[in-house]
């Protein structure tokens, strides 16, 4: 049966429901796909320079790590992070469709809000994060450039202050706008955005090693040695990697419109070890030159940027902060939610309207007040954070073990008690199976302070328990068809 999506005039292919198949949830087209290694590369040359991830790479210095401590610990962690967001990206090139969707092939119809809804809810607490972390820098270099404005700073209004409202809205504000125009405008905002992020960032690291004499400290505490050190790598490596969960579990919401394999390969190797390794020599030349200028450990490049005398260079360094900021809100906390809330309501929904729900809600959530809680960043995000790992574990086991590869894509968008991934009433009870246990022991292992020895690795061990499970439950599906999903695609761009 043929039906019509109300919203926009849309006719759904047979068998097809409404419930499930919408313009932005539909398989993007091969003329959709504009995606090439250089986006990619950008998508990488934004988010790894964020500045939540520069806080957690200084801090390696202070847990113990010298220079090569570091940079060994970023090699293994980009190593791993290439092949896993390359398994994931290749699913997403193929058939061609968002995450909720694509869950849909391991969690069933109805069961992939599970994996879905972990990961819209984690993006929109960061979103919200991530955007008064990012009106912080305006309101300093605000109060720099205009200090009566400082008078605004001691008036609060629900534990932000008047100047913190105004440029948090104003920045709120900026990004909805680039959302609502979709994909093809937050792909030309990585463009621009990157080298700015990527010069501004080099331009720093002269300017400290100049500072500095041309040499740097090489640690900042009694380094670490031997065994101890060599776990505290595999520790910063991994911890690295569990950054990266929410990327590596929907990533396919970006190369679902990748031209080709060999985009997704050259952007993922010179976006993930190159950058990364760029980046980790960056967070050494500011850590180490900043430690022998006067002793004092850093805990952001904001730290540094606030020096800067030359009023004229510290607007420029700081506005290239906050376009960095919005970069990785936009790819890594605005775009998930986006998609999952046009899943739960195709028919209401598009892009640009589940752009502005996500944004109202990373606003009335009054995120300012959960950064500053330990207990909502510790446990309850990380909590969520360490249930990524089984759901990976799962998905990928279920994509590259069960079924090879071979995916029937029109099936993903029927409700037939038939339909291959329709399960029992729409849910796969044995992915479900596999992750509630993998998920337990993920979420004990990353919270409980008695295995804290081994709370770094918790995401790894939650993915392979997961993996395993499915691997040794699962359903052999050897008929399963390889159907891409252009007979019902419109061109999402």
């Amino acid at each position: 049966m043929t039906a019509t999506n109300d919203r926009s005039g849309l006719d759904i292919p047979p068998a097809s429901s409404e419930r499930l198949y919408s313009y932005d949830l539909a398989p993007t087209k091969k003329d959709g796909r504009r995606w090439g290694a250089y986006n990619v590369f950008t998508l990488w040359a934004n988010d790894v320079h964020s500045l939540g991830n520069y806080a957690f790479a200084i801090g390696l210095f202070a847990l113990g790590l010298n220079v090569w401590g570091i940079l060994a610990a970023f090699v293994l962690a980009s190593a791993l992070l290439f092949l896993l967001l390359t398994m994931s990206g290749y699913m997403g090139h193929k058939a061609g469709v968002p995450f909720p969707v694509m869950s849909r092939i391991a969690f069933g119809t109805r069961g992939a809000q599970i994996p879905a809804a972990v990961r819209g809810v984690v993006a929109i607490a960061w979103f919200g994060i991530q955007t008064y972390l990012a009106s912080s820098v305006l309101d300093a270099l605000l109060v720099a450039l205009f200090p009566g404005l400082k008078s605004l700073e001691g008036q609060s209004v629900l534990g932000l202050s008047l100047l913190g409202w105004i440029t948090f809205l104003a920045l709120w504000a900026v990004q909805v706008l680039i959302v609502s125009y979709g994909m093809h405008v937050i792909r030309r905002y990585m463009a621009v955005a990157a080298p700015t992020t990527l010069i501004t960032m080099l331009g720093l690291a002269i300017w400290m090693f100049a500072r500095a004499d041309f040499s740097i400290s090489m640690s900042t505490a009694q380094p670490l040695t031997g065994g101890a050190m060599w776990l505290r790598i595999l520790q910063g490596a991994a911890l690295w990697v569990v950054i990266y969960g929410t990327f590596v579990l929907n990533f396919c919401d970006f190369t679902r419109s990748a031209k080709s394999r060999r985009s997704i390969v050259l952007g993922n190797l010179v976006g993930i070890p190159v950058n990364m390794l760029f980046f980790a020599g960056i967070v050494v030349v500011l850590s180490g030159a900043q430690f022998k200028i006067n002793g004092r450990v850093i805990t952001s490049p904001t730290d540094i940027v606030q020096t800067i005398p030359n009023t004229y260079l510290l607007a420029l360094a700081s506005l290239a902060l906050i376009v960095l900021t919005i970069a990785v809100n936009l790819l890594a906390n605005f775009v998930a939610p986006i998609y999952v809330l046009v899943n739960l309501f195709p028919k209401h929904l598009n892009f640009r309207r589940a752009g502005v729900v996500s944004a109202i809600i990373g606003l009335v959530i009054l995120p300012w007040n959960l950064y500053d809680s330990p207990v909502v960043v510790n446990y309850f995000l990380g909590g969520l954070g360490a249930l990524l790992g089984p759901l990976f574990g799962v998905i990928m086991a279920d994509y590259w073990l069960i079924r090879k590869t071979r995916v029937n894509v029109p099936e993903l968008y029927t409700e037939a008690a038939d339909g291959e991934y329709h399960y029992s009433g729409g849910y796969n009870p044995k992915a479900v199976w596999a992750f509630v246990p993998a998920a337990a022991i993920a979420v004990v292992l990353a919270l409980v302070p008695a295995f804290s020895a081994v709370g770094g690795f918790s995401w790894f061990i939650g993915a392979i328990l997961g993996a395993i499970i499915y691997a040794i439950i699962g359903d052999r599906r050897p008929d399963a068809r390889d159907v891409d999903g252009e007979s019902i695609a419109v061109a999402a761009e």
